[in-house]
């Protein structure tokens, strides 16, 4: 089967690479020299089992039906499947993602094919699909989300909790290729994962074929129910840190009851990233006329997290002339990357916002500022410089600062 991939990031990159094992995959991206590192076997995003993949077909050790392009023509022409994961960033004015490239997208591949099936995996508004479908008089548009963490896309997809995909459930022929997209992504898994037994005695990876609606929620309430994880721990940590409370203890007592369980419970400055800021605010901007407090909850404690952190930080400078605060990464989790959206981003301007210099580390930024702050790739000046280290996750890095660090990566780990 010859299948085209527009987008790759995280989410186009790692579902082309998957897929690419049992079939021939053309992933097509507009920047040239990313389509070159790719065909020359070089990930142009950190992820270890993304880069094994590349390198090992590049040497041969581990083929793949795999090639990257930026030319539109020759990645869907004769295409039976055109995979859609190109950025949807949130648009604050207009409350709703900004799906211009994802409706583009669509344009190309009919242009060169007009059998093709096309399946979205960025994220979209809930109702959004069967639009689409209607507005371009076009019933060969199905839905699946994606839930992979960044630094692990592939490691994830090889993995899966459970695949999903969207078609009107009344529309035989679509239920029919979601159910046959199903299969490629669960063809493409860990054999070990896929024959794996599940919790209620069946075999195999859970599979979902539902209508597209419903799978757009069920992407939307799956990662705003993690920032709620995450909202709902840093609140305990904020009140505990401000009664000088032992964190931990409370999080691992709460934790021991399974109906809570021991995971996504460590504090941080606050959800961000590429998915959970923008999801939350599209599942409330979805909530339009529809009695909801909790939704709008998350994105506010979220807010109010950032804030305590860097009153917390300036507190802890207030007696010291000429203070600089130290950034240590700007990315959200170790092991990754990107820093889009990252918490620490909006603790930063509010030390500026109070006329604290700011001096960040990312070895990964190559570039001498960032948002008007000095940026330095010598972690050992920048030990020496900082007043204080604001670090969202530890590192053993800066062990021999540790008393000039404010983290609250209290289990030291994502």
């Amino acid at each position: 089967m010859k299948i085209a991939v527009a987008g790759t990031g995280y989410v186009g990159l790692s579902v082309a690479l998957l897929l690419s094992q049992h079939n021939e995959v053309h992933a097509l991206d507009i920047i040239p020299a990313k389509v070159a590192l790719l065909n020359n076997g070089k990930s142009p995003i950190v992820d270890p089992v993304i880069t094994d993949f590349l390198m090992g077909n590049a040497s041969g050790e581990r083929p793949l039906d795999f090639h990257a392009t930026i030319d539109a023509q020759e990645a869907y022409t004769d295409a039976d499947l055109a995979v859609i994961a190109t950025p949807t960033n949130y648009d604050e004015k207009k409350n709703y993602f900004d799906t211009s490239s994802v409706e583009a997208a669509i344009a190309a591949v009919r242009q060169y094919s007009s059998h093709a099936w096309i399946v979205i995996k960025s994220t979209i508004p809930v109702g959004y699909t069967q639009q689409l479908r209607k507005t371009l008089n076009d019933n060969r548009i199905l839905f699946s989300p994606e839930f992979l963490r960044e630094g692990h896309a592939l490691y994830d997809n090889l993995h899966p909790s459970r695949i999903v995909v969207g078609a009107p459930q009344d529309d035989a022929e679509s239920v029919k290729a979601a159910r046959q997209f199903a299969h490629l992504l669960a063809e493409g898994a860990d054999p070990v994962e896929a024959a794996s037994a599940n919790h209620d005695g069946s075999t195999g990876i859970p599979t979902l074929v539902v209508g597209t609606t419903e799978a757009e929620a069920i992407k939307l309430f799956a990662n705003t129910y993690l920032a709620l994880r995450v909202a709902y721990f840093n609140e305990l940590d904020t009140y505990a840190e401000s009664r000088g409370l032992n964190t931990r203890e409370i999080i691992d007592g709460v934790c021991l009851d399974p109906r809570i369980g021991d995971g996504y419970n460590n504090p941080s400055f606050g959800y961000g990233g590429y998915c959970l800021p923008k999801d939350t605010k599209q599942l409330l901007a979805n909530y339009n006329q529809v009695p909801q407090n909790l939704i709008e909850a998350i994105v506010d404690a979220n807010r109010t997290r950032k804030e305590f952190v860097a009153s917390e930080v300036m507190e802890r400078i207030k007696d010291i002339q000429d203070p600089v605060v130290g950034i240590y990464r700007l990315t959200m989790k170790s092991g990754s990357d990107n820093f889009r959206q990252s918490a620490i981003q909006d603790v930063m301007k509010q030390f500026k916002a109070n006329g604290i210099p700011v001096l960040i580390y990312e070895p990964t930024l190559d570039k001498p500022d960032f948002q008007g702050s000095e940026v330095t790739h010598n972690l050992a000046g920048f030990k020496t410089r900082a007043s204080v280290i604001v670090a969202n996750r530890w590192t053993s890095d800066l062990a021999d600062v540790d008393t000039k660090v404010y983290t609250r990566d209290l289990f030291r780990r994502d």
